[in-house]
């Protein structure tokens, strides 16, 4: 399972609906755009610090961008930008998790809609929790 950036967000804010879905699996793996992402939006360094421990347990595993990683997301962004408007950062990991034989577990379906190939693990919150 490769977990999409908005679900590691939940989780490192303590939400339980997104530690049960990634307490079912014994590995996790995240695309190096989502590890970019994540600290992108730290606020401060504890905040670092706590990604940096998370992924520290040897559980977590940080994939990086490979050239057939590059080229299948050209390619989606060449298909699906004027159309779907696809993104770069969602074009790299859908790409990732292709090339990688994974499910993206991920709230952000309609970021990912139009890429058939793509098998999907939708995750959502509840809203009856802070």
């Amino acid at each position: 399972m490769i977990v999409d950036t908005d679900v590691l967000i939940w989780y490192l804010r303590g939400r339980p609906e997104a530690a049960a879905i990634l307490d079912t699996y014994d590995r996790i793996r995240l695309s190096a755009v989502t590890y970019m992402e994540l600290v992108q939006g730290m606020r401060n360094a504890d905040e670092l610090r706590a990604l940096r421990s998370t992924l520290a347990s040897g559980r977590w595993q940080v994939l990086p961008i490979t050239e057939a990683i590059s080229m299948r997301a050209m390619t989606y962004v060449e298909e699906h930008f004027l159309s779907g408007s696809l993104q770069l950062a969602d074009a790299l990991i859908a790409a990732t998790c292709i090339e990688h034989g994974e499910r993206l577990a991920t709230g952000n379906l309609k970021h990912y809609r139009m890429i058939a190939e793509l098998s999907i693990q939708p995750f959502r919150i509840s809203s009856s929790l802070p």
